[in-house]
């Protein structure tokens, strides 16, 4: 009986983690306050494992960031400008490297795949000396052996860690990272034999990039690294993993045929189509890590049917051969369905998170050696069906709207080039407009009003009281700092997604499903169970509010259909591009009553629009199509003096420029500080951009504020790939995880860069 978990979440069932992470941060707590939260963790998830019967459990899962920047600092390819003169790395150039200080920038950060997740991106070139630096693999490995649990050290793959990387600033853009195989691949020599001298049988070399468009040359790099690795290789079994989408067919024959492989680990959720490749042949004596347990989504396995796929692969690969595995790392559910005492009952009966997903595994691997749990089976088939009859998941209505959308796109009737002049004659800007993105800090006093209003133990009368007075506080320092276009902060918000998701029907809520989003930063996707739309007004009462203490214009806020489909666990009963047009359906009716109410600028933001873009360019097209499609579908109707903003952030968006600007918004802000500024070279290249646009012109996911003339320094670059009269000046993102001692100096220094570019504009003409 042969069970396997990818990987799991590290943040704890209550986000143990993400708690002494930041009052280590905060110099609250000692590295060791935060080694032995963490440790405690490690320990607990590893007897979970071992208890549920999980015969390979993962270790060196547990990244007090991310894996890609644990496999940067175990090769020592620290960037110069952190001044690590060598040895073990520590917490202070760890942490540096992913959130900056107070002298030095934070690298760039970007979606991993296309998960809400996101990565450290590694900065390389031909000058790197990489040495073996942080040995966290083994301790990890000896820490869980001392606790008498075998695991398998998971390594981020030699070949797929080059091809996530980038030039660092100063190479040469066309600078091959696969050049540098040869010198990364030492180090992982070491580790292995060091691994394999504490004990390890088996070692997991992630390698998620072969499910990717990769050309001969790339793919011959995994032939050229397993070959070179394969002396060291011997005497431990090692296992490929692949996720997130089907291997492609020539990657597949890669792939099967790595020198010094043991086991090749597939997603058989996203992949349905490997099962083809598999049955049409796979190497004999090798082992297949079948994911069949969706590691990306909520809803309880359909057991019957995954036995099934099962029973078929067994009579390919031979039942000794077989392993029964999740699709991905857990890392991208919820930790543990049995903390929702809330849920409602016959949705719960729906769920599966990581800890029910453990015993899903298992239970599939029990029933492929004649000890299936009939009463779990049968429990599991009721609610499969249950579901599907269910009448809370269909609406009539919506599902006749949704479908009266084909035939139209939805497009706005006026040339944007026409709207911006309507929109100036009536807002009145300066060049370089000053705005931010829409949340302002989240004190705890803002948080605990929240929870005591949430938990019944203050009124209505006193939550609309507080949130007000917050308002007002905001929208005064926004006049203060001499920001033109304003905004109320989201007060009454925790998250952009859930709170939007708690005022539409089909949405089903957790307490403690939260997910890791990066470093500390965790959210609580939404559920969507069944058909979507809006009931009442979401956010009409607060825009206005805000409007009524200001002059200036004041951005209603929300959050777009193709952001609120991509960070929520979505139903798999019907095609994502059918929920998504529902939920732009109930975002359309928003923006106009927004626009009723007098607001005169809304932004719908779009910030996972490019995070969903599928990772096989044959796919991408379909996705940009009904994406674009549902922005348009919210403010088709909206006359032209109401401006549309929309916001993107930490993606790559160079590849998708055309149908961001197919969007047809009237301003987009994006980010582009943290990327060093990569968006800015898709104008240079010649794309012509007629709306107006907000490239970010500082990172806010750092604690370092950032000097007037850096800002001005960046704004000039801008202005000249950009049109001055098309150019905004904001942040990259949203403030809600900084502290106002840092805000309110970073946009001083914003604005005093704008009004000094102002300036000097003025004087050359």
């Amino acid at each position: 009986m042969a069970s396997h978990i990818v990987g799991y979440p590290r943040m704890g069932p209550k986000r143990e983690l993400k708690f002494a992470l930041e009052s280590f941060w905060d110099k609250k707590s000692s590295a060791e306050d935060l080694q032995k939260v963490s440790a405690d963790l490690r320990s607990s998830i590893w007897k979970q494992m071992a208890d549920a019967g999980i015969k390979y459990i993962p270790s060196n899962t547990f990244a007090y960031y991310d894996q890609v920047l644990d496999t940067t600092a175990m090769l020592g390819a620290v960037p110069p400008r952190y001044g690590w003169n060598g040895g073990e790395i520590g917490f202070d150039v760890y942490f540096s490297m992913a959130r900056g200080n107070a002298s030095v920038p934070a690298m760039e950060m970007t979606k991993w795949f296309d998960t809400n997740y996101h990565y450290i991106v590694p900065e390389l070139g031909p000058d790197v000396k990489f040495s073996y630096a942080s040995h966290k693999a083994i301790t990890e490995y000896k820490e869980a052996k001392a606790l008498g649990i075998d695991t398998v050290p998971v390594l981020v793959g030699p070949v797929s860690y080059l091809l996530l990387s980038k030039p660092a600033k100063g190479v040469e853009k066309n600078f091959s990272l696969l050049s540098l195989l040869g010198k990364v691949l030492p180090i992982y020599k070491e580790v292995v034999s060091e691994l394999k001298a504490a004990g390890a049988s088996w070692i997991q070399f992630d390698e998620p990039t072969l499910v990717m468009d990769l050309d001969s040359h790339k793919l011959q790099a995994f032939t050229e690294a397993y070959t070179e690795l394969q002396s060291c290789l011997y005497g431990v079994n090692v296992v490929v993993e692949t996720y997130f989408a089907d291997v492609p067919a020539e990657a597949y024959k890669v792939l099967t045929s790595l020198k010094g492989v043991t086991g090749f680990g597939f997603d058989l959720v996203r992949g349905s189509q490997t099962l083809d490749l598999i049955k049409g042949g796979f190497p004999t004596g090798k082992y297949l890590f079948a994911g069949v347990v969706d590691g990306r989504n909520i809803w309880a396995n359909d057991l019957a049917g995954s036995l099934s796929i099962l029973h078929a692969l067994e009579g390919i690969v031979g039942k000794d051969k077989l392993v029964v595995s999740t699709s991905c790392s857990l890392l991208h559910t919820a930790v543990d369905l049995v903390n929702e005492t809330k849920l409602d009952k016959e949705i719960k009966s729906w769920l599966a998170f990581a800890a029910q997903k453990v015993v899903e595994v298992n239970a599939l691997a029990k029933a492929l050696v004649g000890q299936k749990d009939e009463g779990l089976f049968s429990a599991n088939a009721a609610a499969q069906a249950i579901r599907k009859s269910s009448p809370r998941v269909t609406n009539e209505a919506v599902q006749k709207a949704a479908a009266a959308l084909r035939g139209s796109d939805h497009r706005r009737a006026t040339t944007v080039s026409a709207r911006l002049d309507a929109q100036q004659k009536k807002l009145n800007l300066p060049v370089l407009p000053t705005t931010t993105i829409g949340s302002f800090p989240q004190t705890i006093e803002l948080r605990r009003v929240r929870r005591e209003y949430k938990a019944k133990k203050i009124s209505e009368e006193e939550y609309v009281k507080a949130i007000k007075e917050e308002i007002n506080k905001v929208v005064k320092l926004q006049e203060e700092l001499d920001i033109d276009v304003l905004v109320h902060g989201e007060p009454e918000r925790n998250d952009m997604v859930e709170y939007f998701g708690e005022q539409l029907s089909g949405f089903a809520f957790t307490v403690n499903g939260w997910v890791q989003s990066y470093g500390s930063r965790c959210v609580k996707p939404p559920i969507i169970y069944g058909d979507v739309s809006r009931p009442n007004p979401m956010t009409v009462f607060w825009s206005t509010t805000a409007q009524s203490m200001t002059a200036r214009p004041m951005k209603g806020m929300l959050t777009g259909p193709v952001t609120i489909l991509n960070w929520s666990f979505v139903r798999n009963d019907q095609p994502r591009f059918e929920t998504c047009y529902q939920i732009a359906l109930a975002i359309k009716d928003e923006v106009e009553d927004l626009e009723k109410a007098g607001i005169n600028v809304i932004q719908i933001d779009e910030a996972a629009l490019r995070e969903g873009l599928p990772l096989r360019k044959s796919e991408q097209s379909f996705y940009l199509d009904w994406a674009v499609h549902s922005f348009r579908i919210t403010n088709c109707g909206v006359v032209d003096t109401t401006q549309i903003h929309t916001h993107m952030c930490y993606s790559h968006f160079n590849d998708i420029i055309h149908s961001i600007i197919d969007m047809d918004a009237d301003v987009i802000t994006i980010e582009n500080s943290r990327s060093d500024e990569k968006l800015l070279s898709v104008f240079r290249e010649g794309v012509k951009y007629g709306a107006g646009i907000g490239p970010g012109v500082y990172d806010i996911h750092s604690p370092r504020i950032p000097s007037t003339e850096e800002i001005a320094d960046r704004i000039t670059k801008m202005l000249a790939v950009l049109e001055t009269n098309i150019l905004w000046v904001n942040p990259d993102c949203g403030l809600k995880t900084r502290k106002y001692t840092e805000v309110k100096p970073a946009l001083l220094n914003m604005v005093a860069a704008a009004k000094l570019l102002r300036t000097q504009l003025a004087s050359a003409k």
